[in-house]
């Protein structure tokens, strides 16, 4: 298990993280999600030993990260741009990695050859999405128990995202793989993890079961005999509009009480639309003042 308690870190005068509160159960595929600039990448640089914290505790299975090579040992960061040197190739990070983890020849072969990667070529010819599928390649084949990706989708195809939510799901059954991923495809989050926590202010603003929030939203269309207006709907919402006679609106609540608030307005018809996770998430931003 993973513990993040009252978790602080500035850079200079910016306050970054300002009390992060959070657990993550062992085996879970979690995902942070935010604005650009509310601390996802930081949060994970901390998870990963790379940065100090200025306050608070970093405690995974209770002990702390920070200076822990042990601990650090079972985890693998991969960042937004991994640092690599100018001559450096997959041959020379395959060994780099062995050096350091239990490495799985046979995984990384399976993705050398879906991906197409070539190990003798030097990293700085490879595109944006090649060099990303290889440190996917590298991640997937070290095994660890807890895996930290940042902006993971970020220049990956289709074809490869598909494969890679396939590693991952599989490295999560098989060997109980906790995976923490900060990536603003939300759609893609919404695939595979099992829980989140929306950073905000330097804090966890909400945090829990994906599913679980999404079952507490309700988004309905409504057409009445008349024009709609937001006064016509006697409740709360994450967001509203209205054309001519007909309404949309996402509300959080009790569906039963929301379709018995509309039936005194004789509507036409009421129809209830899924809320996906990039849809919540966008209401919960605009909720904050960050879209009009």
């Amino acid at each position: 298990m993973i513990e993040l308690i009252r978790l602080q870190k500035s850079f200079g005068e910016k306050k970054v993280l300002s009390g992060v509160n959070l657990t993550i159960p062992d085996g879970s595929i979690f995902g942070l999600v935010g604005i650009n600039g509310a601390g996802k990448s930081t949060l994970l640089r901390l998870l990963a030993g790379v940065l100090r914290a200025d306050g608070g505790q970093i405690l995974f299975d209770g002990e702390e990260i920070f200076e822990n090579e042990k601990k650090k040992r079972e985890i693998f960061f991969l960042p937004d741009g991994p640092y690599y040197a100018t001559g450096t190739t997959a041959e020379k990070l395959i060994d780099l990695y062995s050096a350091f983890y239990d490495f799985d020849s046979a995984v990384f072969a399976e993705y050398e050859q879906k991906f197409q990667i070539r190990r003798r070529a030097p990293i700085r010819n490879f595109s944006k999405g090649m060099k990303r599928q290889l440190f996917i390649a590298l991640a997937l084949a070290c095994r660890p128990r807890c895996l930290l990706l940042d902006e993971a989708f970020d220049g990956l195809d289709p074809l490869a995202r598909l494969e890679f939510k396939r590693g991952l799901i599989a490295l999560n059954e098989d060997n109980g793989c906790t995976a923490i991923i900060s990536s603003h495809s939300l759609r893609e989050l919404e695939d595979i993890c099992s829980g989140f926590a929306l950073l905000d202010g330097g804090e966890v603003a909400d945090a829990g079961d994906i599913q679980g929030a999404l079952e507490k939203v309700h988004k309905f269309q409504v057409a009445l005999p008349r024009e709609a207006k937001r006064e016509d709907f006697p409740f709360d919402c994450l967001s509203f509009e209205a054309t001519g006679r007909v309404a949309k609106f996402i509300a959080r609540g009790d569906r039963e009480e929301f379709l018995q608030k509309i039936a005194p307005l004789s509507p036409l018809f009421v129809e209830e639309i899924p809320v996906d996770f990039e849809e919540l998430f966008l209401c919960e931003v605009k909720a904050r003042g960050y879209l009009q």
